[in-house]
């Protein structure tokens, strides 16, 4: 299943969609390598690109949220570190037990639900903040 990035899945905010479009990419590169059986092979790849885009994404939003006063900054914040964990679990894992259709397995479905809820969810609700707070 290839996901893409669709209109109910924008935000509005150029820079937030642009870093979403990323991770579907990102996503769908590890799905696609999968279906050509190179799954093991794309996993450090897809692994090192969601460290370093959990970090610089997150802390991108989180610095609009803070500076936009969203109100419920502390909780989407939460999710945010809950995610962290997350991707730093997969990299471990990868680490201590090398690449595995396991991994990859867990890499697709932790990923990719976790970014269609938490977008459609939470990031519209941020976007509509900044919004509302940029157009007063």
């Amino acid at each position: 299943m290839v996901y893409q990035f669709t209109k109910d899945l924008e935000t509005g905010n150029e820079l937030i969609d642009n870093e979403h479009r990323q991770l579907f990419t990102a996503i769908n590169k590890l799905l696609s390598a999968c279906m050509t059986g190179r799954g093991r092979t794309e996993i450090e790849e897809t692994l090192n690109f969601l460290n370093n885009y959990v970090n610089k994404h997150f802390s991108d939003e989180e610095g609009l949220q803070r500076k936009y006063r969203y109100p419920d900054y502390p909780n989407h914040k939460r999710y945010h570190d809950a995610f962290r964990k997350t991707v730093q679990n997969l990299v471990d894992e990868y680490q201590q037990k090398g690449a595995s259709i396991d991994l990859v397995a867990k890499t697709n479905t932790s990923v990719a639900g976790w970014l269609l809820n938490h977008i459609k969810k939470e990031d519209v609700k941020v976007a509509a903040h900044i919004r509302e707070c940029t157009s007063a």
